[in-house]
């Protein structure tokens, strides 16, 4: 059912973060539903998200999503007023000049994000303001989930049997067709003025692949049901094909609310395959999972979920060698096909991430926060509970991992989920013209792959049997220590 604007009453404050829609947004309905003039702001406050300040590329899509949002807002007849933080302040003069009865937000779960906004409510009600806060981005809030212990779960497994066996979805809203505008207060600053834009267009192919924004996030999600959902569970895994969804950018920023994924799924029943719908819900169970735990356990991003990790042998960091992976010019193919196509798209093909994220971790033996920092820089759908679950999980310190058999050999993966370097050959053209073995493994042949590829490495930074075998020796370390 669609939002509807009431006649303009007392002003509100509807605080904007990463909740950029107007479809199911919780909090913008609560303004409405409560006969409040919404006034809608953004507060750009980097400095209060603590270690974890936004990154390069997750400002250059906010940036272009805030526009999306100011220009929704204004079709309807309202607009968005920016701001620099801190937040707390800038709410409380909002209230004073605009005489804002009440503020409405949705929720947030990284640490440093909910307690400041407890604090946020705390000091706003005691001020005599109704401040009331909503979720907007997961299917199952944090604390909603326990073990049977009452214990959150450290497994993915049963905490997603038991996410289905609470099933329950938050009805679509859609967007309001007016809304009222209010002349009170401050204007706030022009969207340029936040500096979230690179400013040497660092970002400039990104916009080849992606359109941030509402409207951006429903054409991905139509694209994804019409397209690549049919083959999903099987094609999810390769990168040489458009298998995936690609609306993780989309979620991140909130683009779209991810009940609203799940009911499109749900209206395919019949006409799609089970398994590829299954599977696709199964991914978005990925996401609430990596919420639950830092939720639940708020040090994951810069310490070991398994505390046993902390006398981990890892090795010292070559600057060289870790610039090397960062730009994609490790030697290992589809390694650097993976690091090329982040820097290009601010994105990369999940089963790539596994691979690189591997030969950073265990070939080289690199902590995993060096990877974690630079997929936090790169990354337009940079989320800190996606990012922390994952480098921990491929790492071997995480929640659910098993570190034996998570030691990829990059040159195998390439062969089996890019069996005709499609993928390599777009992301490194200067392989293009090796044969289809070498352009797995380049080192195999050195004379073919020096006259056909002179500009590649010739050799990987490490020897992937040494490197294998040098991270299973500090696994057995660890064992025994």
């Amino acid at each position: 059912m669609p939002a509807t604007a009431a006649s303009p009453g007392p002003p509100a404050l509807v605080w904007f973060r990463n909740d950029l829609r107007l479809a199911d947004n919780p909090a913008l309905q609560a303004a409405l539903d409560g006969g409040y003039t919404p006034i809608p702001v953004y507060i750009h406050a980097p400095d209060e998200a603590g270690d974890w300040r936004p990154g390069a590329a997750s400002d250059a899509w906010r940036h272009r999503s805030l526009d999306a949002l100011d220009s929704g807002l204004r079709q309807r007849g309202s607009h968005l007023r920016r701001f620099f933080g801190p937040s707390l302040a800038t709410l409380q003069s909002l209230v004073a000049t605009t005489g804002a009865e009440a503020v409405f937000w949705n929720r947030r779960y990284e640490p440093a994000f909910e307690q400041r906004d407890a604090r946020i409510k705390q000091v706003l009600r005691g001020q005599g303001v109704h401040a009331e806060s909503f979720n907007s981005a997961l299917l199952f809030e944090p604390w909603t989930l326990k073990t049977q212990q009452g214990k959150p779960f450290r497994v993915f497994t049963p905490f997603w049997r038991s996410a289905l066996a609470n099933w329950r979805l938050e009805p679509c809203m859609e967007a309001p067709a007016r809304l009222p505008d209010s002349g009170e207060g401050p204007e706030g600053v022009p969207l340029q003025a936040l500096r979230l834009a690179p400013a040497r267009g660092w970002d400039s192919t990104f916009w080849e692949s992606w359109t941030p924004g509402e409207e951006g996030a429903l054409q991905a999600l139509e694209a994804f049901t019409d397209g690549a959902l049919r083959g999903y569970a099987q094609q999810r895994d390769r990168p040489d094909r458009i298998g995936t969804s690609r609306l993780s950018p989309h979620l991140h920023f909130g683009e779209i609310a991810p009940w609203r994924v799940v009911a499109a799924l749900d209206r395919l029943r019949g006409s799609a395959a089970d398994a590829d719908l299954d599977a696709a819900r199964r991914e978005l169970g990925w996401r609430e999972f990596g919420y639950h735990l830092l939720h639940h356990f708020p040090q994951t991003p810069d310490l070991n979920f398994d505390p046993k990790f902390n006398a981990f042998d890892w090795a010292q960091v070559s600057p060289s060698h870790l610039q090397a992976w960062q730009h994609g010019r490790t030697g290992v193919p589809i390694v650097d096909a993976g690091m090329r196509e982040l820097w290009s798209t601010g994105w990369m093909h999940n089963r790539v991430r596994m691979v690189v994220a591997s030969y950073l971790t265990k070939h080289l033996r690199y902590h995993w926060r060096h990877g974690a920092r630079w997929f936090w820089d790169t990354l337009v759908d940079a989320d800190l509970a996606s990012n922390t679950l994952g480098w921990q999980w491929v790492a071997g310190t995480g929640a659910d991992a098993a570190p034996y058999f998570r030691i990829f050999n990059p040159v195998t993966q390439a062969q089996k989920f890019d069996p005709e370097g499609r993928y390599i050959a777009r992301w490194l053209p200067e392989l293009a013209a090796l044969p289809l073995p070498l352009r797995f493994a380049p080192w195999q042949d050195p004379a073919t792959s020096q006259r056909l590829a002179p500009d590649y490495p010739l050799q990987p930074l490490v020897d992937l049997y040494a490197g294998r075998d040098g991270a299973l020796k500090a696994y057995r370390q660890l064992r025994v220590s």
